[in-house]
């Protein structure tokens, strides 16, 4: 394990331009063409973009380095992110339902970092805990095309529920760009 005074040299997989991920015929994020139709299509397409970019961040490492805090006294790490993704996608499903809360996933609060350890389990875990929180909660606002229709107990709209999604992904990705470089020194966007 490196020290904390040392730097992983700095990398990426690109050639064609070095602050990026990848090369553009590579990224499966880049889609050549036009872009969706309509507010929910735009919306659901930018909340895929950053989901596959956070799944892209975390991909090539093994157990340890996904669970490696890197940025001390920081306890996040990328496979604390990918717990605390389900956890909050579990969560929005609270607020726009009317009947009791899920229970959290994995219990006390910031014990999805804190429960994010070298082990892969845990990883395999975290990914299936990510996945179907995704699906189920995709699954709840599938029925709710009205980006208007106000949801839960607080009415939340299915249009700030969306955008939070997007924020929170966005957000954690820069999270993950930065804990990334900590890890291996690879570097894009």
């Amino acid at each position: 394990m490196r020290g904390m005074t040392e730097q992983p040299e700095r990398w990426t997989q690109a050639s064609v331009h070095p602050d990026m991920w990848a090369d553009p015929a590579d990224d499966p994020r880049n889609s050549e063409g036009p872009s969706p139709d309509g507010e929910l299509a735009t919306l659901e397409d930018y909340l895929a973009n950053y989901r596959l970019t956070m799944r892209m961040k975390c991909e090539g490492l093994d157990a340890g380095q996904l669970a490696r805090r890197s940025v001390p006294p920081s306890t996040m790490s990328l496979l604390g992110l990918v717990r605390h993704l389900a956890e909050v996608e579990r969560d929005w499903r609270n607020w726009i339902t009317d009947g009791e809360p899920l229970p959290k996933l994995y219990g006390a609060r910031d014990a999805d970092f804190d429960g994010a350890v070298a082990d892969a389990a845990v990883v395999e875990a975290a990914w299936r805990d990510l996945a179907r929180e995704q699906a189920a909660t995709d699954a709840v606002l599938a029925e709710h095309p009205d980006l208007g229709e106000r949801l839960g107990k607080d009415g939340v709209s299915v249009r700030e529920l969306l955008v939070h999604r997007i924020e929170e992904y966005a957000r954690h990705c820069g999270h993950a760009d930065l804990l990334r470089e900590c890890v291996d020194g690879r570097v894009g966007q």
